[in-house]
C-alpha cells in the first residue's frame, strides 16, 4: 500500500537523523545521559548482567547505531515491525534521559523540554502503530492457531482412517 511506503520513511527519518547527530557528538549526548544511566543502574543493581556496558559513551553509541539501523530498516520496509519495536526501545530511555522537564527550573527550558517529551510520546504512538501493522495479513498468533487447528483435524482424520483399517 502506498500509505505504508510514505509513512514508514517519514516516521523513520527523525530516528536516522537523530542517530547521525548523536554520532557527531557522542560526548555531549553521553554527558546528558549520564545522570539517568547512573540512576537507572543503581536502581537495577544486581538485575543487569555484568556484560551490559555501563559507560555512557558506549551506550550512546549503541543507541545511535540502533536508531540508524532500525530507522533505515523501517524506512525501506525490511522487518518493519521489529524495526519499530527497536526504535521504541531506544526512544524510551532517550526521552527519560534527555527531556526531564520536571527537573527544569527555568520556565522557558521547562516548556521546551516538555514539548520535546510530548513529541517523543507521540512518536512512541506512531511506532506502536507501525509495530502492530500486519500490512493486511493475519497476525502470527492467528496463523499459529489456524495451523494448529488444521494439524489437529488432519491428525483426527488419520486416526479415524487407521482405526478403520485395523477393524
Amino acid at each position: 500500500m502506498i500509505l505504508r511506503r510514505v509513512a514508514r520513511p517519514l516516521l523513520a527519518s527523525i530516528f536516522i537523523l537523530g542517530g547521525i547527530g548523536t554520532f557527531r557528538d557522542i560526548q555531549g549526548h553521553a554527558k546528558v545521559a549520564e545522570p539517568f544511566l547512573t540512576d537507572a543502574f543503581d536502581k537495577a543493581s544486581g538485575l543487569v548482567p555484568e556484560q551490559v556496558p555501563r559507560d555512557p559513551a558506549t551506550l550512546v553509541r549503541i543507541d545511535a547505531g540502533v536508531k540508524i539501523g532500525a530507522g533505515v530498516a523501517l524506512a525501506v520496509g525490511k522487518a518493519p515491525r521489529l524495526a519499530a519495536l527497536a526504535l521504541l526501545g531506544t526512544l524510551v530511555p532517550t526521552t527519560l534521559a534527555g527531556h526531564r522537564f520536571w527537573e527544569a527550573k527555568d520556565p522557558e527550558t521547562k516548556a521546551g523540554e516538555q514539548v520535546q517529551f510530548v513529541k517523543n510520546v507521540s512518536l512512541a504512538g506512531g511506532l506502536l502503530l507501525a509495530a502492530s501493522d500486519t500490512a493486511g495479513k493475519p497476525s502470527l498468533g492467528w496463523r499459529a492457531r489456524r495451523a494448529a487447528k488444521k494439524t489437529g483435524k488432519r491428525a483426527e482424520k488419520l486416526s479415524k482412517k487407521a482405526e478403520k483399517s485395523l477393524s
